[in-house]
């Protein structure tokens, strides 16, 4: 049985925080915070497994953390940790385990619960490896078309370019998602189909969008002259009997333990394995469970992802702040944004708690993610973070070491990283007003050596295990995403009313808007 969870509005140390917000944490002060002591930098920074984060420009004190910390223990944050590691079902709503962590751990690395599915795990992993080697060295497939959607496509994608320096020349990857056929009528228009190879993600071979693009994909190849279906085509999924009767011999499946956005180390990851190699995706595991050991074993104090799980609910249910921007400094993180949004969004975008009850009214869950990369959002959204009405704390990402050799590039990007932070900081006074930055704006700066797949690794698992941290403290399940559903459902209906007219039960708007979309 899994562990029960303390709302952390019901814990004793929540009245604490909400006395010490109204009589010190609403008018902190990041600028004095740093007169008053100097060792904050080093207080309020961390190294964690290839990742080092520094807090300190961040609206808390020590108090505050020591009064968050007390508050973790209070909720049985801890527990809830231990029996997530341990294979309990802490995924409630569905009856189900969280294993993830599994996907990256060594072989022997498990407990005598989850021994067995550890040895799936390799076994599978070792097959597609060697399956990923065998197409990296097949030098007439130069295009890997990826088609998935959600965490199918998300994950995959982003850490393809991400890891783009470490990529084998010769092959191409595409990722097509959207059930607009613009998508992937565009990517299939430079493609020839003997030297294309298809991968179909979807668990149980019936998400409706990526059905609809696969079929199209399949009537193009067949289309274009290709008579190879089982050669050209390869499925992630489950569902290994209706990958067949599709025509694929290829499958590669994963387990119900595994939710979407969690999903980029299981066989989803066909394509970065494809792009970087058996080696490289090893690395890329490494380095995401060299993060779960951090998480599973450091205390409370010292455990990076608590930290700032913990940082999360300080702002969401005290300071009030509704978003979070995140601002990768490197372009090969361009799509890192979009992931990070599917992570936390779709895991704590909820407003019950585990046991099913509504959420008091204040206790507010998932904030809004978004970014862009970094010199981009300056001259774009930076001038609300600086000069807007709503305080809206920053991430950001920043590599030491540069994958290029362009000379003076490299430093004017973390010069402008740097300065982005501090200015969000101190601020700058103005008696006219319209040059004034009112400063105290909160950030958080991560840095990594270089981009590896060992460092990606690490900072993606870093993440997963801070969005855990919050959603246990709110006790809520970040492991179902009932929300996604409703609409699918609703679509079913709506799609041959397009084709023939009919409105009847269907609320006024969206009989309208039927009508004008048919014309």
């Amino acid at each position: 049985m899994a562990t029960t969870q303390q709302r952390c509005d019901r814990a004793p140390a929540w009245a604490q925080l909400q006395s010490y917000f109204e009589t010190a944490g609403r008018q902190f002060d990041l600028r004095h915070a740093f007169v008053e002591d100097a060792g904050r930098f080093a207080r309020f920074s961390q190294e964690a497994p290839h990742v080092f984060a520094d807090l300190s420009k961040n609206l808390l004190d020590v108090r505050v953390e020591e009064m968050l910390l007390k508050l973790a223990t209070e909720c049985g944050l801890e527990a809830h940790r231990d029996a997530m590691f341990a294979g309990e079902h802490v995924n409630n709503t569905e009856d189900r385990a969280v294993l993830h962590t599994l996907l990256r751990a060594p072989a022997g690395a498990a407990s005598n619960r989850t021994a067995g599915e550890l040895q799936e795990v390799h076994a599978t992993l070792d097959a597609m490896l060697a399956y990923a080697e065998q197409v990296r060295g097949d030098h007439t497939i130069t295009d890997v078309v990826n088609i998935g959607i959600g965490g199918s496509d998300l994950g995959p994608q982003m850490a393809v370019l991400a890891l783009a320096e470490f990529t084998a020349p010769g092959k191409r990857f595409h990722f097509v998602s959207n059930v607009d056929g613009h998508e992937l009528a565009g990517v299939l228009r430079d493609l020839a189909p003997e030297h294309t190879l298809f991968l179909i993600a979807s668990k149980t071979f019936t998400t409706a969008e990526t059905m609809a693009n696969a079929l199209s994909a399949k009537r193009w190849y067949e289309q274009s002259g290709g008579t190879d279906i089982a050669g050209h085509f390869a499925a992630l999924t489950t569902n290994v009997e209706a990958a067949k009767q599709f025509g694929i011999d290829t499958t590669f499946g994963f387990w119900d333990w595994v939710g979407g956005r969690y999903s980029l180390w299981s066989a989803i990851g066909l394509p970065i394995a494809l792009a970087i190699g058996a080696d490289g995706f090893r690395r890329l595991l490494a380095g995401a469970h060299a993060m779960d050991e951090h998480f599973r074993t450091a205390p409370l104090a010292q455990n990076l992802p608590v930290r700032l799980g913990l940082l999360d609910v300080w702002y969401r249910n005290f300071h009030r702040f509704t978003s979070r921007g995140i601002a990768p400094y490197h372009s090969a993180l361009k799509r890192l944004p979009a992931y990070l949004q599917q992570l936390e969004m779709e895991s704590n975008g909820k407003q019950v708690d585990a046991s099913g009850a509504a959420l008091p009214p204040g206790l507010g869950t998932s904030p809004v993610l978004w970014g862009e990369p970094g010199t981009n959002g300056q001259h774009a959204y930076f001038q609300m973070l600086h000069q807007g009405t709503d305080v809206i704390p920053l991430e950001f990402v920043a590599v030491r070491d540069a994958a290029h050799d362009l000379e003076g590039h490299h430093p004017k990007l973390l010069a402008n990283a740097l300065a982005q932070a501090q200015a969000l900081m101190v601020g700058k006074l103005d008696a006219g007003g319209h040059k004034n930055f009112p400063g105290n704006r909160p950030s958080t700066f991560f840095v990594l050596e270089k981009l590896t797949p060992e460092s990606l690794g690490a900072f993606l698992a870093m993440y997963e295990h801070r969005v855990f941290t919050s959603g246990a403290l709110w006790g809520i399940n970040s492991f179902d995403q009932w929300g996604v559903e409703l609409g699918k459902v609703l679509a079913k209906d709506i799609e041959p009313r397009l084709a023939t007219g009919d409105i009847t039960g269907l609320d006024a708007s969206t009989a309208g808007l039927l009508e004008r979309l048919k014309r």
